[in-house]
């Protein structure tokens, strides 16, 4: 069984830097590509950011481009997001997702979920 749990949200001011974190276990991480995505109340799933099985394999959404940035430790099973600032728009809980399938990643139809971490940015 594959399982997904996100660490590192919080609440910070609007300008702050945050990293996400999300621990893989149950399966070979390695063959995974992994996302990020996150949902503000009243609002759809929004894709954040995705990584390929390789590192230099990655894409982000228009919202979170030149802020954040995606990247995985093979060696530690993690994926992890590093929010750079931030803005009270980029408050949402964060989920993140696992797919053998790059485009099932990127197109929100990845097969493995975490249970999501809130994120609060306050101006």
């Amino acid at each position: 069984q594959v399982q997904l749990v996100e660490s590192g949200g919080g609440l910070v001011l609007a300008g702050d830097s945050l990293r996400l974190s999300c621990e893989v276990s149950g399966g070979a991480f390695s063959r995974y590509a992994m996302g990020w995505f996150r949902q503000a109340p009243g609002r759809e799933r929004e894709f954040v950011a995705a990584i390929g099985k390789v590192s230099y394999i990655t894409m982000y959404g228009d919202s979170v481009k030149g802020r954040f940035t995606i990247s995985r430790d093979n060696a530690k099973n993690t994926v992890s997001l590093q929010m750079n600032t931030l803005k009270p728009e980029d408050t949402a809980v964060y989920y993140c997702a696992a797919d053998s399938s790059f485009s099932q990643v990127a197109t929100q139809k990845a097969d493995y979920w975490g249970q999501g971490t809130q994120v609060t940015v306050s101006s």
